[in-house]
């Protein structure tokens, strides 16, 4: 039994979702501290073999017109980094344009103060970038 993992790959933190066993849902698991980034990589690392993770879905923060900016360039740098890490572990990206203004309305509709706490909207987002590929996966 296998899970997919979900990133939400920030500046400052990244946000982590696991799957379940059944490949349906996606749940939140943590926020992490983006620096160093050797650390970053090694925890996402520990997680990957502690959860019997299969494939990784990262979040590409396109431009609104589809094409790769400093941002998105800079998630590809990462998931470089982890692939360097985990050579065998399937890493894809997910379009993730607007994941985190959806992740903020779901944390206001759900009466949560994200403001004061960005790692809640770092890992709301995670599990939509997650979500979304299981859907369409399914």
């Amino acid at each position: 039994m296998h899970k997919v993992m979900g990133l939400d790959i920030g500046t400052k933190r990244i946000g982590i979702a696991l799957s379940d066993f059944l490949l349906l849902t996606a749940q939140p698991l943590e926020t992490i501290s983006r620096e160093p980034e050797t650390k970053a990589v090694e925890k996402i690392a520990d997680i990957c073999a502690q959860n019997n993770v299969e494939k990784i879905v990262a979040g590409l923060p396109k431009n609104m017109n589809g094409t790769i900016g400093a941002q998105a360039q800079d998630c590809e740098n990462f998931v470089n980094l982890l692939k360097i890490k985990i050579p065998d572990m399937e890493i894809i990206f997910e379009d993730e344009r607007l994941t985190s203004r959806q992740a903020e309305n779901i944390l206001a509709l759900q009466g949560k103060k994200y403001t004061k706490n960005k790692g809640l909207v770092d890992l709301k987002s995670a599990c939509i970038i997650l979500q979304q590929y299981l859907d369409r996966a399914n």
